[in-house]
């Protein structure tokens, strides 16, 4: 495999390498913490019930940055796997090979082991790797997509809890008041954010979720 990237045309490599940037999206949002982040941030806007509050943009913004701090070393490592091999062979291909290996090392040690030797099964046809070398990054990649939804939503589980107890706690209170036409919504809204807001809840959640990460 390395003899065929390091003979292949260097063009051949440029427009290959090219190529793969159409796939910088989907890596960033797929194989990155990205996902968790933007997932758990839109449940607790939905929880919160403000509607368009906080934007959607604010909130794709802060699941951007907390990406980027959270894996900044995995980057560097990255750039550095990368680096090397380029600047000895001057191969692209190589290069975007061994750059991808820190990347492949954090999604497996994020991804369940269930999910993941399910997808190593079936590409493998039952057959288990001796070493985790072994193992490519698309075969990991779905399944730590699996594990990093399974996640988002039981993190968005827990933190639609207490809001769901409080909008059924203003709702008892209006029903005994017989205000019946008045939305329980109207009421608890406030309350969710003098709630949110006395617990520093952003602080807690972007923490809990940076500390999530291996």
């Amino acid at each position: 495999m390395n003899t065929l990237i390091q003979n292949l045309d260097p063009v051949l490599q440029l427009l290959l390498v090219m190529s793969c940037f159409a796939f910088v999206p989907f890596i960033f949002t797929c194989m990155t913490s990205f996902m968790r982040y933007a997932i758990v941030f839109s449940f607790l806007k939905q929880a919160m019930g403000t509607q368009s509050i906080p934007p959607t943009i604010v909130l794709l913004g802060l699941s951007i940055i907390m990406t980027f701090y959270s894996m900044g070393g995995v980057f560097q490592s990255m750039w550095e796997a990368g680096y090397e091999p380029y600047q000895k062979s001057g191969s692209l291909v190589e290069a975007v090979v061994e750059g991808s290996k820190p990347l492949k090392e954090f999604m497996m040690k994020n991804t369940r082991e269930t999910d993941m030797m399910y997808f190593i099964e079936k590409s493998r046809g039952g057959k288990v790797p001796a070493t985790p070398e072994e193992i490519t990054i698309w075969e990991v990649a779905p399944a730590f997509i699996l594990s990093e939804l399974k996640t988002a939503f039981e993190i968005g589980f827990i933190i639609y809890i207490p809001f769901i107890v409080l909008d059924m706690v203003v709702a008892n209170v209006l029903l005994a008041l017989g205000m019946f036409m008045l939305s329980p919504t109207i009421i608890s809204l406030p309350f969710k954010l003098l709630i949110f807001i006395a617990v520093d809840g952003w602080s807690l959640v972007v923490h809990g979720l940076a500390a999530s990460y291996n």
